[in-house]
């Protein structure tokens, strides 16, 4: 029996912590080209926020109406058919892994310069910090360390407190010069293609806030659930906003367009000749707690599909004294692995996440209609979300309106998601199993 134990304080920081990580430190130079302008950088921004708190609140419903252990996948499994359950899952599992990929290749994009001697601080030498650091985590992993919720909020408070440290330098930074003689980079001329190609990444960037679905059994009072996660999302926004205006006012619009490494430069002109070193050890520790808790997370989403039936026994298989799901963390490690080789380099690893991504979320935040059509009865006294149908019908719509901006912007990795994506059916089919017919009923 799950005990609701989070209060209005400590859901706030959950959601904090969830939606904060490498995207605020890596991607404004990629919004900010396909942006073309100021004025479309920041309103995607805006936009790409107040979205993703509708996203938040419909999860939190979500959560609530199904209080269960396994989160997106006993989600799906409820309101799908097995096959296309399984199909949805396995697509959140390859966007995770993808996303591992990303976060973990922009880790050794920051740490290079600090660790790798001058000859091998080029793409040779990023890949092989990668393999490194994918190589270290699963040991420890796998060797049962686990990393205490104490330690997970001290590395998540890092990154609040860098982006306050940051956001400073508009008091102690002038504009720079130089960025004035660089020409700003065009992108679509048409503007609602520019804004919709700015918001694959701002997306990206806001991601996490679904995680809400986890936890609306676990609030001690339901009223604080709407509370908490526009709280924690206004908190998440603001500072999203406050950080761009010093990219953009001390560093100038054009030189955020071409700077892929934004807050090591940032911190540079801040702190001086050690200021990039101390931003990019920073980053690279945030980078850190976020992985390892990923490599916590998706292996337990394996066991509860095994667990349905809809995998093989073996990724059950625990080490009973290290409380390690060994062939699960490999296997998912191994999917880390096959994506960055597949896909190389962070852009191609974030257009793929993206159209995935916004495809299975949207399906998941589709639950909601389907949860309240089949849960009718008024003995239902959880969280309800105000707005309904309204927010959760522009949430997903505006998913899908990003599915389709990736397609036009990087064909070539859309097209490699849905073969991904698709690829689901047959793996299910494959694997000789069936969900089980009576589905667990909330």
């Amino acid at each position: 029996m799950i005990r609701p134990n989070l209060r209005f304080f400590d859901l706030t920081m959950i959601v904090v912590s969830m939606v904060i990580g490498i995207g605020i430190f890596r991607n404004p130079s990629i919004i900010a080209r396909h942006a073309g302008s100021e004025t479309i950088f920041y309103s995607a921004w805006i936009i790409g926020g107040l979205i993703s708190i509708f996203g938040a609140l419909t999860f939190a419903e979500i959560g609530a109406r199904l209080p269960l252990i396994g989160g997106f996948y006993k989600t799906y499994s409820f309101c799908y058919p097995p096959a296309l359950a399984f199909t949805l899952i396995w697509g959140y599992l390859t966007v995770d892994a993808a996303a591992c990929s990303a976060v973990t290749y922009a880790g050794a994009q920051y740490i290079a310069p600090i660790v790798m001697p001058a000859s091998w601080q080029d793409e040779s030498g990023r890949r092989i910090l990668f393999f490194v650091m994918i190589a270290v985590l699963f040991t420890l992993n796998f060797l049962g360390i686990r990393v205490g919720k104490h330690t997970q909020n001290l590395l998540s408070s890092i990154k609040i407190i860098l982006i306050l440290i940051f956001c400073g330098a508009i008091f102690f930074l002038k504009p720079d010069g130089d960025a004035a003689s660089l020409p700003v980079i065009t992108s679509h001329p048409n503007l609602f293609l520019s804004l919709g190609a700015a918001l694959i990444a701002v997306f990206f960037s806001f991601g996490g806030y679904q995680n809400t679905v986890n936890f609306g059994a676990e609030v001690h009072k339901p009223q604080h659930i709407t509370r908490a996660i526009i709280a924690g999302m206004l908190i998440v926004l603001i500072l999203y906003l406050a950080i761009n205006f010093v990219y953009v006012q001390t560093l100038g619009f054009a030189r955020v367009q071409r700077s892929e490494l934004i807050a090591a430069d940032l911190s540079a002109g801040l702190f001086g000749s050690y200021g990039s070193t101390i931003a990019s050890v920073a980053i690279f520790i945030s980078i850190l707690g976020w992985l390892n808790a990923s490599l916590l997370f998706n292996p337990r989403v394996l066991y509860a599909m095994a667990e349905e039936g809809v995998l093989p026994r073996v990724f059950m298989r625990m080490n009973d004294k290290k409380q390690v799901q060994e062939f699960s963390l490999a296997f998912f490690t191994l999917m880390i692995v096959v994506f960055f080789l597949a896909l190389e380099n962070y852009d191609n690893l974030l257009y793929y996440v993206m159209f995935n991504d916004t495809i299975v979320l949207a399906a998941a935040a589709f639950c909601i209609f389907l949860l309240r059509k089949k849960q009718q009865s008024a003995s239902y006294t959880g969280y309800r979300l105000h707005g309904y149908p309204l927010l959760p019908a522009v949430f997903i719509l505006t998913l899908l309106i990003v599915t389709l901006n990736v397609a036009l912007t990087d064909p070539r990795n859309a097209l490699f998601g849905f073969i991904v994506l698709i690829a689901g059916f047959p793996i299910y089919y494959l694997a000789g199993r069936r969900a089980q017919k009576n589905r667990q009923t909330p």
